[in-house]
């Protein structure tokens, strides 16, 4: 493989990324990738000798730092709103992300969860997250663990679970049908299988 077919293939790598930035539901993370991108299309320009398409890079890169460093710098402050399903928030928010709900709990069915209990994470006011489960002697039988996609950096889950304590819950047991990427976020948020099931307790 020649150095020009190389740097070809490294032109379409900064394409990609900045393409791929594009489809990601968390901010923070479509402000990194699309930074990568632009670093690479940006050293792609340079070397082709397209100096329109480096100092567009070099725009896409300060506003991503910028907007980066933004992002970071604001604390998010969250609220907890404690109640079950038949509330009006929670019937809101449960009917208004159905679909993307049932992207990553495929059994749930909201007729089977009327009166259940509820904890809605809110930030700055506006909805985040819900935990929805059968609350039992400190446990919560979880049924659906859910944020929204703005919120997907796992602040919601510890925000929630950093609270749950003072809620009189010890414990969190979550036994329905998972995705892969539902999996992998209970993983991170410190649940462990215990004969099939994912158990979590609060401290």
């Amino acid at each position: 493989m020649d150095t020009a077919m190389l740097i070809e293939i490294f032109g379409y790598i900064g394409s990609a990324l900045v393409v791929v930035s594009m489809l990601m539901s968390s901010i923070v993370k479509l402000r990194v990738v699309n930074t990568v991108g632009s670093i690479v299309s940006g050293i792609y320009a340079l070397i082709v000798g397209a100096v329109p398409l480096a100092l567009m890079n070099t725009c896409l890169i300060v506003i991503n730092v910028y907007n980066l460093f933004k992002l970071l710098k604001t604390k998010q402050v969250y609220d907890l709103v404690d109640g079950n399903v038949d509330d009006a928030l929670i019937t809101y928010f449960l009917n208004r992300y159905a679909e993307d709900i049932k992207t990553y709990f495929p059994g749930f069915k909201k007729q089977d969860v009327s009166g259940k209990k509820a904890y809605i994470v809110c930030c700055d006011g506006n909805p985040a997250g819900v935990l929805v489960g059968e609350e039992k002697d400190g446990n919560i039988d979880i049924l659906i663990d859910y944020s929204t996609p703005a919120y997907r950096d796992c602040s919601v889950g510890k925000f929630l679970y950093s609270q749950l304590f003072e809620k009189k819950i010890n414990k969190l047991s979550y036994a329905q049908e998972l995705t892969d990427a539902h999996v992998t976020y209970m993983n991170k948020m410190g649940f462990v299988q215990e004969k099939g099931i994912y158990v979590k307790k609060i401290k």
